[in-house]
């Protein structure tokens, strides 16, 4: 869990900014103005999956390393479980934290408003933004100023068995979450395949919110809106979808058994990221057919609009790196459209600007099948502790789901955890 800031913390985040500031402009001109000229060595973290993932980043870094033979980047692999808490700790001792990193785009607003980000607007890490699509790009955002550069970027969609939908009569995916429970039922007369697996992980309860014009609170308005009518509708739709369409969850181990059930042919359709396809395609129902697997947005709620949550990954300068010229060079080149074509041939990741869909990158089903989607893509809600407010969401969540508590209980008692977290806010 995300906690407040201690005096001591703050401190040190106000003497780094004010480190930041003084030093910064002199080293973004050079990086600017003679790229050629800027030489010495930084230091990155890349995040990625060591095993499948990191060697595409390694052989870009040589590919940098080539053209800016004056700057040496010392590369190290963090692993994603642990590096906000290392980030954290280093940014505010002052130690070992890296020049760059490649950090989860919802970790972007806490780390900006503790000031351990070097702001990038008008440096030459952040260029040509008009090619970046509109979501990865807003995630860059905190307090009007931009703090990353978008590098991959992912959504939430509805994944769904063709074969088991074709079987059941079913023409196309659902669009709108009443249709997938009536496709459910017909599903689960004409197959036996349960119609979806309700995750019980808060984030994968976004598309709903979304969808009814909800979220978790109003930073303009400095309201707790998770317990609103819109909110309500919302997770009670989630329940109804549960008790009538979901294979039984096992709370112990959803994710798992949500995988094994839709890749096994036991449950027809899923909400779930692209970072699960490979996965998908190693079951009996989709390997040696990935045509079988198909893609469409998430179902749409009452207002009639499908959105899920902006996913990924952006690159961030630290803002106590002592070069920081070397640092926006880098960011530069990691997040160009080359480089991101360079990564989703090799990865199947989503790049983050539009010129990176080529056709040769769009031959991966698995991008070519999000990158519509991605249009339905919209942030979570800018405040620093927006991941600490999914703890007390998922806590209620769960005993909703489960049958333990009224939906507006449970939303109720949530907005009241939320008013801890986010000091000043009212209910609305």
């Amino acid at each position: 869990m995300r906690r407040g800031i201690s005096a001591v913390a703050l401190a040190a985040a106000v003497a780094l900014g004010a480190t930041a500031c003084g030093g910064g402009s002199g080293d973004g001109d050079a990086a600017a103005k003679d790229p050629a000229s800027v030489s010495g060595s930084i230091t990155y973290w890349d995040t990625s999956d060591a095993t499948n993932e990191a060697p595409a980043y390694q052989a870009l870094i040589a590919q940098f390393e080539a053209a800016y033979p004056k700057i040496k980047v010392h590369y190290q692999n963090v692993p994603f479980g642990d590096v906000e808490n290392k980030f954290k700790s280093s940014a505010q001792s002052g130690k070992g934290a890296p020049d760059v990193m490649r950090a989860d785009v919802g970790l972007i607003p806490e780390y900006a408003s503790l000031s351990y980000l070097a702001p990038l607007d008008h440096t030459a890490a952040l260029t040509d933004t008009g090619d970046f699509l509109p979501g990865p790009l807003n995630t860059t955002q905190y307090n009007g100023r931009t703090y990353g550069v978008p590098s991959v970027t992912d959504t939430l969609a509805l994944l769904y068995n063709k074969k088991l939908l074709q079987q059941a009569g079913i023409a196309k995916p659902p669009a709108t979450w009443d249709e997938l429970i009536a496709d459910a039922k017909v599903l689960k007369e004409r197959t036996g395949a349960a119609g979806t697996y309700v995750n019980p992980d808060t984030y994968f309860l976004l598309p709903l919110l979304f969808g009814e014009g909800a979220d978790l609170a109003d930073p303009k308005a400095k309201k707790i809106t998770v317990n609103s009518p819109q909110a309500v509708k919302a997770v009670t739709m989630a329940k109804k979808i549960y008790d009538t369409s979901s294979l039984p969850v096992d709370f112990a181990n959803a994710y798992d058994n949500m995988q094994a059930a839709f890749k096994n042919g036991k449950v027809a359709m899923l909400i779930q990221g692209p970072w699960s396809v490979p996965d998908d395609l190693t079951g009996s129902a989709f390997k040696g057919d990935e045509a079988n697997l198909g893609y469409a947005p998430v179902p749409a709620g009452s207002t009639g609009t499908a959105a899920a949550p902006t996913g990924g990954h952006d690159l961030v300068v630290y803002a106590g790196s002592k070069n920081l010229a070397a640092s926006y060079l880098f960011t530069r080149f990691m997040t160009s459209a080359q480089s991101q074509r360079f990564i989703a041939r090799k990865n199947g990741t989503l790049p983050t600007r539009a010129s990176a869909y080529t056709p040769e990158v769009l031959k991966d089903p698995k991008i070519a099948g999000f990158r519509p989607i991605m249009k339905t893509a919209r942030n979570r809600v800018s405040l620093p502790q927006v991941g600490s407010l999914f703890v007390p969401l998922q806590q209620e969540y769960v005993k909703i789901l489960q049958g333990q508590e009224p939906v507006a209980k449970g939303l109720d008692d949530a907005a009241g955890q939320f008013r801890k977290l986010l000091p000043g806010f009212t209910v609305g």
